[in-house]
């Protein structure tokens, strides 16, 4: 049998092509990291609804979206009109802009943590604000969080985010690791990990911690790790806690609040001090927030002394302004409602399409976000993740570019709202086409 990556080889020319030209001036022919994979990353040169094309002009299902950020597809009229309506009146001044004020009142009303918010261009960013405005409100150093959670590129982010299991310590103890070469030594003293989903564990590590600990940060769903929804308990245990010591709790909903008009934070009914947001609140274009309680906020006020200083060029641009408004404008609660059942629907499907082929598989899902992951074991936190079986995901996120499926290489996928029925039967018969190519190399179990 010809493997996934001959046939990747052999179908993707033009994407190859462009990959040796980039690594001349680009280290490792990219900038961002996470759209590498080998042999060589898949240029895609426009997109359309939920499909996309790549260099030579082959048509594949985006279910991805730009990692959970392209709810409404690409190119959804509403957007490129707004889009090309403020391109029209100027894309950046040295100046606030009313359509600003627009996305941050509407944001407001429907983020249940939000009194206030600030605009910027990413998550790392939100996370990062977030996390220094909570240091500022507590006037403590450190910062609690989730042993495989994602909150971005920044020094007190880049600790246990996907650590090596033999280097991490005890299950209910996890100890802080560096993501990446340049993670000064400072981050791993300043950066407290807990275990997510085990209520008992966190707590007592969060109360040993207390007199220094200025936040809890978490996904309420990891996402990136791994789409793993917190268990109800444990959020609340989280809040109880944090509200006792005087701790601030932050939801990073970047990828998560795509699961209902005001997020994770609402579906669970717990309510955060902060509250980080990015992806789906710029329609496509490259914006973020950070937000939450009114006496953290006024931290941020230059009319007051002393004041948390926050720069950016970009921050609060019209043009991120007016797509994001057009997206959030879009999303009603029954468009949430029919994302989040066609996500429910796709889960169960998958799970009979492993389950066929006697592949031991999870499928992690939670509204319209989908994860898959090649263990027999219920994923339910990082160490769970850690122990799947890698080398079949390549294989299987390979071959399924090959069929048409464009996933994370980690198996993390996203529902758009422009997949029909139709197309949605369309990944799942691919997903079932290759699982029958793969079993027979895979062997039983």
């Amino acid at each position: 049998m010809t493997s996934p990556e001959e046939t990747y080889r052999r179908t993707t020319p033009r994407s190859r092509e462009l990959h040796e030209r980039a690594v001349a001036v680009m280290p490792g022919g990219t900038t961002r990291t996470t759209t590498y994979f080998p042999p060589y990353p898949l240029y895609i040169e426009r997109g359309e609804g939920c499909f996309i094309w790549d260099a030579d002009g082959t048509e594949r299902v985006d279910m991805l979206g730009n990692y959970s950020a392209m709810i409404l597809g690409h190119a959804h009229p509403k957007i490129v009109e707004a889009i090309r309506d403020q391109a029209a009146r100027g894309t950046g001044f040295a100046a606030a802009n009313p359509v600003e004020v627009e996305l941050a009142t509407l944001l407001c009303e429907r983020v249940p943590s939000f009194d206030a918010v600030r605009f910027c261009n990413s998550g790392t960013e939100a996370t990062m604000f977030a996390m220094r405005l909570a240091r500022a409100f507590t006037g403590r150093p450190k910062i609690a969080r989730m042993e495989g959670g994602y909150h971005g590129t920044h020094d007190y982010a880049e600790v246990s985010t996907h650590p090596l299991v033999d280097d991490a310590g005890p299950p209910d103890a996890p100890i802080a690791v560096r993501d990446s070469i340049g993670t000064p030594e400072w981050a791993l003293e300043n950066v407290v990990v807990l275990p997510f989903n085990d209520p008992d564990a966190a707590e007592a590590i969060i109360r040993r911690e207390a007199g220094s600990l200025a936040a809890v940060i978490l996904e309420p769903i990891i996402g990136a790790g791994g789409v793993i929804a917190a268990r109800p308990v444990f959020l609340q245990r989280l809040r109880d806690v944090t509200v006792e010591l005087g701790i601030l709790l932050i939801f990073d909903e970047v990828i998560s609040f795509r699961v209902g008009p005001g997020g994770a934070q609402e579906m669970y009914g717990v309510t955060p001090d902060l509250t980080t947001l990015g992806k789906i609140i710029g329609g496509g274009l490259p914006v973020a927030a950070f937000g939450g309680r009114a006496d953290v906020m006024e931290l941020l006020d230059p009319r007051r002394e002393p004041n948390l200083a926050q720069g950016g060029t970009y921050n609060g641009n019209p043009l991120g302004m007016a797509a994001g408004l057009a997206c959030m404008r879009e999303l009603t609660p029954d468009v949430f409602a029919e994302l989040n059942r066609k996500g429910e629907r796709v889960a169960e499907q998958l799970s009979e399409v492993f389950a066929s082929h006697g592949v031991p598989a999870q499928i992690n899902g939670v509204g319209s976000l989908l994860a898959i992951h090649f263990s027999d074991k219920p994923v339910v936190d990082y160490r769970a993740v850690a122990a799947s079986d890698k080398k079949r995901m390549r294989e299987f996120f390979l071959a399924l570019v090959n069929h048409g499926v464009l996933m994370a290489p980690r198996g993390m996928g996203a529902i758009s709202t422009p997949m029909d029925e139709d197309v949605l039967q369309r990944f799942v018969d691919a997903v079932d086409e290759v699982v029958g190519e793969l079993k027979p190399a895979w062997g039983s179990g």
